[in-house]
């Protein structure tokens, strides 16, 4: 596909005000979606969104042009990301649009779309949709005309959906479990799926405003949910971010537990229970261990591009069944069309039941690098990554790191920022390596 105009690798996203997070922007896109993806004659659509106060201007926004296009709007409320691909398959609907920005702060917000079977939409779909964007709005008929109305159940339906994917012949009875919902779409989720396993749990971060939002909470910010499972001695601790597509747990010890380390040991548990199918999809921002121990095991590992959807491309054309990245986004098509931070919960959940061990244990023989990672603002429009100083600076840091090592420097697909990952055996090396490289992508930006 060319070079998008308008989607990121996660939809549309950016600051509410600003082009193209505005109302006429979310009019236009829904009559464009709307025209694309009813194409094949299914006219329903699902319509879910996470906390932000803008999510109201934006669903009344996308409501009209959707309906313009001749789709009938069906709205599920605050509800996570997974949910509605969930839903949109469930209710047989030609596509699912979630307004949320995930894990940015509440003043941002996003758009995007989950195909009839509740994956991202494909690219020649979304460059379709991008040329209907520069084309005025075409009305269908009065008569043809979508209609609006509302699911009143699915939250109830999404949490059977989550308890499902938990062995029958297990309970989480007497595990104290804290869980951290970041203000965002899962707080009326994740704690009552918990509960109705049997776990006793403590909230966090489960009372939206509208402005809170992934506020010195959630997945992005452990502190919170650290202090609080050595408060109450909890077991383990569940952080999601805002759209309740990542999770990030903490150990009875307060160890930060990321997406490489859930990988970890969803991978051995399935290997050793003859489930893996295949080898494990990762991405470039993967740790060097996590290669390095499926290697010992004979297991088959790829990188992927970072992005949830380059993960899930990886594993339908190998038709594997386990990907994740390190920023939480677990994926195992065995249960899901796409990354469910409640679900890899469960899944975590179910390795410590069958293996009768607490997660602190679960992660013996898996000793990560060190890696330092700095993000590092730009202007738009302009690419310091082919700037002379950064790729001396870079040409140097590999130099220095030689086998031991990696550096690695992106865009992210979703902010104005550079992205810069060190990687060595030395952790005060890789830190002081990335803080230089940081620093010449900051002067060239």
């Amino acid at each position: 596909m060319s070079e998008r105009k308008y989607f990121g690798t996660d939809g549309v996203r950016g600051r509410v005000g600003d082009f193209p997070i505005t109302p006429d922007f979310a009019v236009k896109l829904g009559w464009a979606a709307g025209t694309v993806l009813s194409a094949s004659g299914n006219t329903r659509v699902l319509v879910g969104k996470d906390t932000r106060l803008s999510g109201y201007m934006l669903e009344s926004a996308l409501e009209a042009g959707l309906l313009s296009a001749g789709v009938s709007v069906e709205f599920l409320g605050p509800m996570p990301t997974p949910a509605v691909a969930y839903l949109t398959r469930n209710f047989r609907a030609a596509a699912g649009v979630v307004i949320s920005a995930s894990h940015n702060p509440f003043y941002d917000n996003g758009i995007k779309f989950f195909s009839d079977q509740g994956s991202k939409l494909a690219d020649a779909v979304e460059a379709e949709i991008e040329r209907l964007l520069d084309e005025p709005i075409r009305c269908v008929p009065s008569e043809r005309m979508g209609r609006a109305s509302r699911i009143h159940d699915a939250a109830g339906r999404y949490i059977e959906f989550c308890k499902s994917v938990f062995p029958g012949d297990l309970s989480l009875k007497g595990l104290k479990i804290v869980v951290d919902c970041a203000h965002g779409a899962t707080y009326h989720i994740a704690p009552d799926v918990l509960r109705e396993l049997g776990a006793d749990v403590w909230e966090i971060g489960c009372e939206p405003n509208g402005i809170n939002i992934n506020e010195k909470c959630g997945a992005t910010h452990l502190n919170a949910l650290q202090d609080k499972v050595r408060e109450v001695n909890a077991d383990l601790g569940f952080a999601l971010d805002g759209d309740g597509d990542r999770i990030m747990l903490v150990t009875a010890s307060g160890r930060i537990v990321d997406g490489d380390d859930i990988v970890f040991i969803l991978a051995r548990a399935a290997q050793q229970d003859g489930l893996l199918q295949g080898g494990v999809v990762g991405t470039l921002m993967s740790n060097f261990a996590l290669e390095k121990y499926f290697a010992e095991r004979r297991i088959p590992f790829v990188r992927a591009k970072v992005g949830d959807r380059y993960v899930m491309e990886e594993l339908v054309k190998r038709d594997w069944r386990l990907g994740g990245e390190n920023s939480g986004h677990i994926i195992n098509r065995q249960y899901h069309s796409t990354g469910d931070g409640i679900i890899a919960g469960l899944q975590v959940l179910t390795a410590m039941q069958r293996a009768g061990k607490p997660l602190d244990q679960l992660l013996q023989g898996f000793d990560k690098y060190p890696q330092a990672l700095v993000n590092v603002r730009f202007q738009p429009g302009g690419d310091p990554l082919v700037a002379d100083n950064v790729q001396a600076v870079v040409a140097e840091v590999e130099r220095a790191l030689g086998k031991n090592g990696r550096v690695l420097l992106r865009k992210s697909g979703t902010e104005p920022l550079i992205r810069v990952m060190v990687e060595g055996a030395d952790a005060k090396k890789v830190k002081r390596f990335a803080e230089e490289i940081a620093s010449e992508v900051e002067a060239a930006s």
